[in-house]
């Protein structure tokens, strides 16, 4: 998910919803996603709710990276890529992006990636 600070520079998030319970268990801004943060997000959500048995994602750079492929199958997680340009494969997912744009993102401009940390945030542990 994208957005822009109010100078215009990237800010993209990365969002960790869990299917069956549908709720949001994290939610990374910064100006560049990379496999260390998927990575670090996914350890950090293990960690908390256990190690489940797939995760399903788009085919971002940072989520197709070697790395990442090659911890998912040491961690016997097995990986559900949608298919290229079909957000409607990835629903749940899609929805909360909606969600978090028009509560959250569309009602504020944030000054920084610090910010906007703080800010999401605070939403996510509403939402």
């Amino acid at each position: 998910m994208h957005d822009r600070t109010d100078n215009g520079a990237s800010l993209k998030m990365l969002t960790l919803i869990d299917e069956y319970s549908r709720q949001c268990l994290k939610i990374r801004p910064a100006r560049q996603l990379k496999s260390k943060d998927v990575l670090d997000a996914l350890a950090e959500a293990m960690a908390e709710r256990g190690v489940p048995a797939s995760i399903r994602s788009d085919n971002g750079s940072e989520f197709i990276a070697r790395d990442v492929q090659d911890w998912l199958a040491e961690t016997g997680i097995r990986t559900i890529y949608i298919d290229p340009g079909s957000p409607w494969q990835n629903p749940y997912v899609e929805s909360f992006h909606n969600r978090l744009r028009d509560e959250c993102l569309n009602q504020e401009l944030f000054l920084s990636v610090a910010e906007a940390r703080v800010v999401i945030e605070e939403w996510r542990r509403f939402y």
